[in-house]
Formats: structure tokens, sequence, C-alpha cells
């Protein structure tokens, strides 16, 4: 992996016709590395981070699943975002499609969790408005860290009880069925959590980006055409204006571009 944003002097070797293949930027990172390069700023209120991938044509999944456009180091990168994040925000139609499990300790992560007052592992935080889950699976009965159920205060309660008996905690965030995504965000803040992560889906992106509280965007661009008509990385309503993010950062390994965008 090399870096191409910022450039610093050894970037800016890399560029040089003197550089040796064996550049050390061409090298594995360490997770220690990758850990500092998406280090979260330090902010007191609720940080809202995304991590997403998409192709070159914009397709956000193929086949309904990211795994086929992702590669090995964008799924070490995406541990490194679960090791640095109190809370991982997911749909309820990713979690189906995608078969999420519960968040796991990692051994690797376990002193810089305990020096920035997290818990062994990320808790999951799944958006539904219907609750229709299967609140038996392992991400809701045996999890490391208590699941988060956010839902609106006109969700079913006999869905909010079953989510209850399973284990799961249900947060309000919202008046009507679903979630209103300032409040969900806010009500992560009260419970502690401030370093956010939300893996989509595309849906759930679109409704952080359409209610202006996404903080900042890493996205991988893997070198890819699907065509199709696979989801973009996020839909839903348009924003009147669209905003725009300042780039923090650029790495790159076998034609894959991982960038970190944040609000300026």
């Amino acid at each position: 992996m090399r870096r191409l944003f910022p450039v610093t002097y050894e970037t800016a070797a890399q560029a040089s016709a003197e550089a040796p293949a064996t550049d050390v930027t061409e090298r594995e990172w360490e997770l220690g590395e990758l850990a500092a390069a998406y280090a979260y700023p330090e902010v007191r209120e609720p940080w809202l981070r995304a991590n997403m991938v998409s192709t070159l044509d914009g397709a956000a999944q193929h086949d309904g699943r990211s795994q086929p456009i992702s590669n090995a180091t964008d799924m070490r990168i995406f541990g490194v975002l679960r090791g640095l994040a109190d809370v991982v925000v997911v749909g309820a139609e990713t979690v189906r499609q995608e078969g999420y499990r519960p968040a796991r300790a990692r051994e690797a992560f376990a002193a810089l969790r305990k020096a920035a007052g997290q818990g062994p592992a990320p808790a999951l935080a799944v958006v539904t408005a219907s609750l229709d889950l299967d609140f038996s699976l392992p991400l809701f009965t045996s999890p490391l860290v208590p699941t988060l159920v956010l839902t609106g205060a006109a969700a079913a309660p006999d869905r909010i009880a079953e989510a209850e008996r399973a284990g799961a905690r249900v947060v309000i965030a919202g008046d009507g069925v679903g979630i209103a995504p300032a409040r969900a965000v806010r009500a992560l803040g009260d419970l502690g959590h401030t370093r956010l992560l939300t893996e989509g889906g595309p849906r759930l992106l679109g409704q952080f980006v359409a209610a202006g509280v996404l903080d900042e965007m890493c996205l991988t661009l893997a070198p890819m055409l699907s065509a199709g008509d696979a989801q973009r990385i996020a839909g839903g309503p348009s924003v009147p204006v669209p905003r725009q993010l300042e780039l923090v950062s650029l790495l790159e390994e076998a034609g894959f571009l991982y960038s970190r965008y944040r609000r300026p």
C-alpha cells in the first residue's frame, strides 16, 4: 500500500524515477499504522463516519452483497474502522443480506480501546422501522456487547418486546415508526457513544446524508465495472445543494483507492 495524499517526503520519493521498486510505501501496512491513518478526530460530540465500497461505475453491491467488489485490504480497513468505533450503525436490510454477526474483541485493538475508554468491542446498532428481524440470531442473543435496536415510538409493541426478550436494547429515536437521523445520532451520544460508524446500507446512508448528520466518508473505490441496476452507496431523497467534503487521505494498492473525506 502507498499513500497518495497527503503528500509527504515518502510519497514524493515514490513518485521519483530514482525511487527503488521496493519503496517502503509499497509494503503491507500494520494494523497500528492503519489505525493511526483512520483515527477519529478529537471531538466531544458524536462523530458519524461511513464506510462504503463502490465500483468505478457506481455500484455499491453485486448480486445484493458488497463482498464481490471488495478485497482483502478493504476488509482489513473494515476491521480497523470497527476496531476504532464505539458503535456500528447498520440498516436492517443490510443485516439480513450480509448475515451480520456480533462484533468480536480483537487482541490487536485491546490496548488501544482500553486507552480510549472503550469496551472490548463495538456495539451493533440496527436501524429498523418494522423490527422484522430474527431475534433468535447470535447478533441479538449472544453478543459481547448488547445489540441496540434503533426504531421509532410508533413501532409495534410486540416486536419491541420480542427484541428486549432476546437481550437487545431498544432505543427510541423517532416519533413515527422509523428513526429521525439527527435524533438517532443524539441518542447514541447520550449512551456514551461518540465514535459512530455506519456501514449502510445505501438507504440508511442516504437518510444520514439528507439529514446533514454525516461527518465523514471512508470510501473504497474498486477498479471494477458492474453495470446492472445495483444501488449506489447512498439512496433516497436528494439534498437541495450537494454538500462538499474535504479530502483527508488517499491510499492505493493494486488499483483500489482507499479515500477518507470529512466535513470542513
